[in-house]
């Protein structure tokens, strides 16, 4: 695993907003399913790419829940759908890794427990977040998108 590090300017978001806890993954398709019919109301659009963000009270507590979101990325925060929430990623380093095929929980298991404990990175409190562009192909094996893992030095 061979991350790109880099230093992400601010990023302003409109989408839809649920919360859930690790192994709810049926509220992850939910919220998709209720955010992609919709997403053209958003008329901002900074681009076609798609974002899902988590954003964690605690990263290390398992038992917590946790905010998700299916969003789009956009030049102005303003004219924003009803039903829908804006929402600023913060600056920050973060850890970009490319993910291949359907299986997004092994690769990160594989940040988390082969690439960050021999990293010169921690883990940073702001939003992890996966930026699916024109290579990503919902339920194929051929599909690709990035990991954002916020990290910071040691």
């Amino acid at each position: 695993m061979n991350p790109k590090i880099i230093t992400l300017s601010e990023k302003n978001i409109i989408g839809m907003q649920s919360t859930m806890h690790y192994g709810e993954y049926q509220n992850i398709v939910a919220l998709w399913k209720r955010f992609m019919p919709r997403r053209r109301e958003v008329l901002n659009a900074a681009n076609e790419e798609h974002i899902a963000i988590q954003v964690y009270d605690d990263f290390n507590n398992f038992e917590k829940s946790f905010d998700i979101w299916a969003c789009v990325e956009v030049s102005s925060l303003n004219d924003i759908p009803k039903g829908m929430l804006p929402y600023t990623i913060p600056k920050g380093e973060y850890a970009v890794f490319l993910h291949k095929g359907m299986d997004a929980a092994s690769t990160y298991k594989k940040i988390m427990t082969d690439w960050l404990p021999t990293s010169s990175y921690e883990i940073d409190d702001r939003p992890h977040f996966q930026v699916m562009g024109a290579k990503y192909k919902n339920g194929s094996p051929d599909s690709e998108e990035d990991f954002y893992v916020p990290v910071k030095g040691r």
